[in-house]
This record gives structure tokens, sequence and C-alpha cells, in this order.
């Protein structure tokens, strides 16, 4: 299996069109794409930069003459989880005609879009690209191939994939941000190559602070792999 992560400017995507206009993004999280009525039932997270501008783009959203559909199925404050029916566009028809899948969920922000898409050979790859690039502007920022074996192991543990990525994500933006500071600057190399008092001069906060902050996002990303190693193990046994 071939998997290709593309960033991809559709010319005639609603979601796109509307994140040109509006501080608002969307997440997918449930898709189905109707073939022979040449439409894609969609569920999404859209999330605005504030309460007006979620009110704006779903208002933009809904007049786009490609959109069919648009609903809300729950609101609070800037973010909403909404269902909607488009038009099949151009990178939809050329994937599923050349025998390519969409492999991953989407993410459509600032007027560009992050598709994750697998093909079983280089052929049919090779003839989806060279199509898409006719109607559509993009760029492949990763490639991947995977043998059944391998493939078999990703999806056999992808449990413990989502346990560690949840544990990552527990992190507050304070934390994250200080922890991927510390490693980027060398904290955690042997010998250091920054203290916690050029930390805190960066972020401005005291030593205390910092350290608390490392230690929190330590504690958070340890706990989330040790949960993962725990359930590698189980499926190991298995």
């Amino acid at each position: 299996m071939i998997d290709l992560d593309i960033d991809m400017r559709q010319y005639d995507c609603p979601f796109i069109d509307t994140t040109d206009d509006v501080d608002i993004a969307f997440s997918a999280v449930q898709w189905q794409l109707d073939t022979s009525a040449e439409k894609l039932e969609t569920r999404l997270i859209a999330e605005g930069e504030s309460t007006g501008a979620l009110e704006d783009g779903l208002r933009t959203l809904r007049s786009h003459p490609n959109m069919a559909e648009c609903y809300i199925l729950s609101k609070r404050e800037n973010v909403a989880q909404i269902g909607t029916t488009i038009e099949q566009t151009n990178a939809m028809r050329t994937i599923q005609q050349n025998d390519g899948y969409i492999t991953g969920p989407f993410r459509i922000e600032d007027g560009r879009e992050r598709w994750h898409v697998g093909f079983d050979d280089d052929d049919a790859e090779d003839r989806t690209l060279a199509e898409l690039e006719r109607h559509n502007d993009y760029n492949v920022e990763d490639r991947d191939q995977f043998d059944p074996a391998t493939l078999f192991d990703l999806l056999e543990n992808s449990e413990s994939a989502t346990t560690l990525l949840e544990g990552c994500r527990s992190l507050t933006e304070t934390e994250r941000e200080t922890f991927e500071t510390a490693a980027q600057r060398g904290y955690y190399e042997t010998p250091r190559d920054t203290t916690l008092a050029e930390l805190a001069d960066h972020f401005d906060v005291s030593k205390t602070a910092v350290s608390m902050n490392l230690r929190r996002s330590e504690r958070k990303i340890l706990q989330g792999a040790l949960s993962a190693l725990d359930q590698l193990a189980g499926n190991d046994e298995l």
C-alpha cells in the first residue's frame, strides 16, 4: 500500500472557499462518498476564530453553489459539529476513478486541505497525481509505502498509537510549548545545551514555573507511553 499526505487546494470545494473568506477551520469526523449520486456526505467539526467567525463561516458555507446540505448537530461557543452534503469535487472524482481511496481524516484551514490518500500500486498513484495537477494545486508532503506485514502491524496496534496520541493531546498549550522549546534547545541532551534559567528567560517566567510545566508535560507523555506499551505487550501475548 502507498500512502500519500497531500496538501491540496481544490478550486471547487465549499470548505476551502469558506476558509479563504472567514477565520474558520474544518476537521472531518466521518465521510461517505456516494459515487452514483456524485455527492459526499460528511460529519465535521467546525471551529471559528470566535463565535462570530463560526456563524459567518457557516453562513458562507451554506451559500456556496456546491453545497447541497449543511446543518448543525451541536454547537458550543466557537465550535460546532455539522453535517453536510456537497457535490463531488474534481479531486474526489479523479481519486475515485483511478482506484485511489481516502485513508484518514482531512482538515481544511486557510484555503488549503490536508488529505491522506492510498493506492495499491505506482501506476494508480502516477495517473492520479498527473490528473489532479490539471485542475488543482497540491504538494505531496509525505509518502510511505507499506508491505502487508507492516500494514498489519500498524492496524493491530492502532489502539496503542491512539493512546500515545491522547497523552500528547492532553498537554495544555503552555505545557506543549515549554516542552517543545526545551527539547529543541537541547535541555534533554547530555550534557544539556540549555538550562532552566535560560528557558525561564525565554518565557519570561520563573525557573519554578518552567520546571513545573516540564514536569507536567513529561508526566502526561510518560503516562501515555506506558499505557501504550501495556497495550503493545497485551497484543504480543495474544
